[in-house]
């Protein structure tokens, strides 16, 4: 007789045998199955105070940790808890897996309590979703979806659990199955793609690089580096793909469109052709971009817009890229030269209340050796305009989405992920009243997480959109509670900066501590961002 055990504890062993190291969630009663099997397990559960921060701190997990992240909640309000955090990982195409629990199959299509039909919910925002309808089923689509998140396209993958389901048996023999998962491509028309590339690329007189985050969720950082040095091909890149390659190097541009540098979006604007690699060419990008040639690199065939489109790995691209007959490139690089990578930002106000942007580059000099976790905000521009990103992993923001609260969330994701650093978050007195509850998570685990809380009183950029568009301001003001109390209520030691002059030395004592610490800076309310061209 063939040895059986619970589907949900065969979907726990094989999570263990992927490496999975931490799950994030919130248990409830249709997932508890799941829960039963994950209490005797290595994996370490990760209890977060509402589901959506579950998903956003496996997002910034997997962003850190460059392997995919996991979370967990249950049907109905649980579930629906989470979609916030997986369109946010969505957006930009982060892998993660979301595994949520389901009311029992016999009762399930009859409107029971807390039933909702979660797969239709979460397709829009999931490369994949999938309803377990039997434990055998279970076993072979969680297997299957690990193949997904490492080989495929990445983005968040549902399995959404019945109860009954995860309780059923299935034969252990399962657990050690192999699955195929085959990645379609024609690889008579990828030879004749890459060879057209090739092509393009040596005959290229103004070449670009356009980097996407698909160079880092390939592990191709090292090969784009060799690329871009060997052939001499100036590089600009996206904004979720920040710190993929150093800020620093020569060849370096700058991030291209919306937010674009001078010497980046110049180079878009009069380059030959484009190599895009690992993005997915959104209308922000684009408006960086003139009228080149585009080789497009991407394993999302929807997100193909190029002049070449390449379905394929980057790593593997840039392995066909080892013997190119270039052209000079010398008169190239020398004009754009003549460009600015960086912006042209004051920063030296002595002014109270304090100006945000001199506020954000203290913040930024005292966080030289940690991880920064940027929430969505008025701030967020000062954080873009201001901050050179030297490696990868060392930078996380929700670009594509960019929901408000995501800052202190994503920082127990990123802070597991590399419990050696010290999580900088810098987030706003809006997005912090919006997820301000995982501050406990952040203390119970005694996380090294320096929480630099900007406090303008209001939504400073909605007000600032409200100016510009209807002359007026409506619903904006924040009448804010004692954030230095509400920190010390959860036992996280805090102060309040009013001076200039206190930032850099508040934040660097929180950070060297490296212990949870909330630092409140009070701005000018009035101080609005330098809008771009494109946008304004």
């Amino acid at each position: 007789m063939k040895e059986r055990e619970k589907c949900a504890q065969a979907m726990v062993k094989i999570l263990e045998s992927e490496g999975v190291k931490y799950i994030f969630g919130h248990p409830g009663e249709q997932i508890l199955p799941f829960y039963d099997a994950l209490r005797k397990s290595k994996i370490k559960h990760v209890l977060m105070r509402h589901e959506q921060g579950a998903a956003h701190a496996a997002d910034a997990y997997a962003r850190i940790s460059g392997n995919f992240g996991v979370c967990v909640a249950s049907a109905g309000p649980g579930a629906l808890n989470l979609v916030m955090g997986v369109a946010t990982a969505y957006k930009d195409s982060v892998p993660l897996l979301v595994i949520t629990g389901d009311v029992p199959m016999d009762i399930s299509g009859s409107d029971v309590f807390q039933e909702v039909d979660t797969p239709a919910i979460f397709k829009p925002i999931t490369i994949s979703t999938n309803r377990i309808n039997n434990p055998e089923e279970g076993v072979l689509k969680l297997k299957k979806s690990l193949k997904m998140l490492r080989y495929g396209k990445t983005g968040p993958i549902l399995l959404s659990c019945p109860k009954d389901v995860l309780e059923g048996a299935v034969d252990k023999y399962l657990i050690d199955k192999e699955t195929d998962f085959p990645i379609k491509i024609n690889f008579a028309d990828l030879n004749d793609k890459v060879n057209r590339a090739i092509k393009l690329i040596e005959n290229a007189k103004k070449p670009l690089i356009l980097v996407g985050a698909g160079v880092f969720w390939s592990k191709a950082t090292d090969k784009l580096l060799k690329f871009a040095e060997k052939y001499q091909i100036p590089v600009s890149t996206t904004y979720p793909a920040r710190g993929v390659f150093s800020n620093e190097h020569p060849l370096f541009l700058g991030m291209i469109g919306v937010r674009g540098t001078e010497a980046s979006n110049f180079a878009g604007k009069h380059a030959d052709v484009l190599i895009s690699l690992g993005s997915r060419l959104s209308e922000r990008t684009m408006a960086g971009i003139g009228g080149c040639k585009i080789i497009q690199i991407n394993l999302d065939e929807n997100s193909h817009k190029g002049y070449i489109n390449i379905k394929q790995d980057v790593g593997d691209f840039l392995d066909l890229l080892i013997d190119l007959k270039v052209v000079d490139r010398e008169e190239w690089l020398e004009e754009l030269g003549k460009y600015s990578t960086s912006y042209k930002i004051r920063t030296d106000y002595n002014e109270i209340p304090i100006k945000p942007q001199r506020a954000i580059k203290d913040i930024l000099d005292a966080s030289q050796d940690s991880i920064v976790v940027n929430d969505a905000g008025s701030h967020t521009t000062w954080v873009t305009l201001l901050q050179r990103i030297k490696k990868p992993s060392s930078f996380v923001f929700s670009g594509g989405f960019a929901p408000m609260g995501y800052g202190i969330p994503a920082a127990v994701g990123a802070s597991l992920a590399e419990p050696q650093k010290t999580i900088v978050v810098i987030v706003g007195d809006g997005g912090f009243q919006m997820t301000s509850q995982e501050l406990a998570t952040i203390k119970q685990l005694k996380l090294p997480v320096t929480i630099c809380l900007l406090n303008n009183q209001s939504l400073g950029i909605i007000k600032q959109w409200q100016r510009i568009h209807y002359d007026s301001t409506y619903e904006v003001d924040l009448e804010n509670p004692d954030f230095v109390k509400l920190a010390k209520a959860y036992n996280i030691d805090a102060r309040c900066v009013n001076s200039p002059g206190d930032i850099y030395s508040a934040v660097k004592k929180a950070v060297d501590l490296k212990r949870p610490y909330l630092v409140e800076v009070i701005i000018d309310r009035d101080e609005e961002i330098p809008l771009p061209e494109t946008v304004a």
